[in-house]
């Protein structure tokens, strides 16, 4: 075996791989030559600086895996990795005690005023009584996500006597309890919280979700701490926030622009900033080099994958074939997810046609990936999402029903999904062998494109709707792409309820949902983003 180590790690991690007849070649020895010794490489470890794009892997002739140590593998070509059959590995988690020990650090310093009195006495002053804090004891901690740093954050905050609330709609009820954390609305954590946490990770639905419009729900003098994406936060509302007092405090180490320049926060001394070091630690990057050298060495001598993030199972024409199923059952998980309310408790479904006939373990996690992907801080994908859900609390189930020995319309993939509030049916087909499309929501035919921005609206089938609809969408000068209705069939004397599912340009501002609520017949409006 020969395993080339493109990036620096440490001598514990280059003792994992010290196996008999092994060769390493370490960054030190690779004289700028990585495309050159990849050819006759079995494996390649690199951190975020190397590239492993398409071109550097078309020089990989027998290269089995990929190892990321770190989380991100953006530096990764994953789809010509997949092609070429080789795993791609990360180590996700292995920071999460660093980061939530910055994130519980950040909450005392801000308790205790920890960094002004440090300055203070750096300037020579005794204050004392300017500094007198409060305790976390009998606080109120909100966790937003509860994904690896989110759990140990609650595991260690529970010594400090706090009570521990969280938001998080992917995981159970069940599972939230054994940790002592009760699940909560967003908006119910907003207005309990004392110091609200934020460990999810950034999707168009969590982008800019620290706002004027949530600040407004939090508690007076609440305290805010983000350890997880800067771009979670507008930080101009919170700096307006803090200077009125609305917000006590806030203690950020990630930012919209990094490194932060210019920025208001910077000038307040109710705000605590520190440069994106909250996994910065000797024990965590100590461990990131340590796992995934394991986890290579265990793929390499017994062929057991851990924490892949790609699909290393299927011939490159076994995955073309089966790609455009991946991504319609994707895009319905995450059409699901954005249409759902509640905590998620049971996933379900179904193949007919042809795909019934396939290993279907890559579609059913296509399908989680797009419904744990829409708030969930450790990304799923389609090797890991079923672990996700099972790590979660959440059940999956699957049926085929075996094609038709003659006739019929092709193959057509059916999610139930079904959460603590409600119950969503979608079914599925790939047109023209790459266009995903929406066939049935809930029993009622509705034909419409997965792609890009929709509107999703539930309404009473009385005349005018539409008509309504559309002065309001040209009002805000949105340009309608699609648009594809359904209505149940049932007869009655009752107005039946139909279901509309609106294709446009562009994403659609809040206040024009509003505004789609408000009309009489419609029963719910909600923005959907698919990609």
């Amino acid at each position: 075996m020969k395993i080339v180590i493109a990036e620096k790690i440490s001598s514990s991690a280059l003792d994992q791989l010290k196996e008999p007849g092994w060769t390493i070649l370490t960054a030190e020895q690779l004289d700028g030559n990585l495309a050159q010794h990849i050819e006759s490489a079995d494996a390649l470890i690199v951190r975020s600086a190397v590239q492993a794009d398409a071109a550097l892997l078309s020089h990989a002739k027998k290269l089995r895996v990929i190892g990321r140590a770190g989380v991100g593998v953006d530096n990764i070509d994953l789809d010509a990795a997949t092609r070429q059959g080789i795993a791609v590995m990360n180590t996700p988690g292995a920071n999460a005690v660093a980061v939530a020990e910055h994130a519980i650090g950040m909450m005392l310093a801000m308790a205790r005023h920890l960094c002004r009195a440090d300055a203070l006495m750096h300037a020579g002053r005794w204050e004392k009584k300017s500094l007198q804090g409060t305790e976390l004891r009998g606080k109120t901690l909100g966790i937003v996500g509860l994904g690896r740093i989110g759990m140990e954050v609650a595991r260690r905050t529970r010594a400090f006597g706090m009570d521990i609330i969280a938001h998080d709609p992917f995981v159970s009820v069940a599972v939230a309890k054994e940790q002592g954390i009760r699940l909560v609305g967003l908006d119910e954590l907003y207005a309990a919280a004392d110091y609200i946490t934020l460990h999810v990770g950034l999707t168009p639905q969590t982008t800019g979700m620290i706002n004027a419009a949530a600040i407004s729900k939090m508690k007076k003098g609440a305290r805010l701490v983000n350890c997880a994406r800067g771009e979670l936060v507008n930080e101009a509302d919170l700096a307006d926030a803090l200077k009125q007092g609305h917000i006590s405090a806030a203690a950020l180490d990630v930012f919209t622009n990094e490194p932060l320049k210019n920025s208001p926060l910077q000038t307040m001394e109710n705000v605590i900033l520190t440069p994106h070091i909250g996994g910065s630690t000797f024990e965590a990057q100590e461990a990131v080099g340590v796992q995934i050298a394991q986890q290579v060495r265990e793929y390499l001598k017994h062929g057991v994958i851990q924490n892949a993030v790609n699909v290393p199972s299927v011939s490159a024409e076994e995955y073309a074939e089966m790609k455009p199923y991946i991504i319609l059952a994707e895009r319905m998980g995450a059409f699901l997810a954005q249409i759902s309310e509640g905590s998620i408790e049971e996933i379900s479904l179904r193949y007919s046609g042809h795909i019934a006939d396939w290993k279907t373990e890559l579609i059913r996690n296509g399908a989680i990936k797009g419904i744990l992907n829409q708030s969930l801080e450790e990304k799923a994908n389609l090797v890991n999402a079923a672990s996700l859900a099972e790590t979660r609390g959440l059940r999956v189930h699957e049926a085929h029903k075996a094609k038709a020995s003659t006739g019929g319309a092709g193959s057509v993939l059916s999610i139930f999904l079904k959460s603590s509030k409600e119950e969503h049916l979608v079914k599925g087909a790939v047109l023209r062998g790459t266009a995903p499309r929406l066939l049935h929501i809930d029993d009622i035919d509705v034909e419409a494109p997965l792609e890009r921005d929709l509107i999703y609206l539930r309404n009473r089938d009385v005349p005018g709707v539409i008509g309504k609809v559309g002065t309001i969408l040209g009002e805000a000068e949105i340009n309608i792409a699609d648009f594809s209705l359904g209505r149940r069939s049932e007869a009655s004397t009752e107005p039946r309820e139909a279901i509309a599912v609106v294709h446009i340009d562009g994403q659609v501002p809040e206040q024009v949902l509003r505004k789609l609520e408000a009309i009489p017949a419609v029963r719910q409006a909600k923005a959907v983003k698919l990609f």
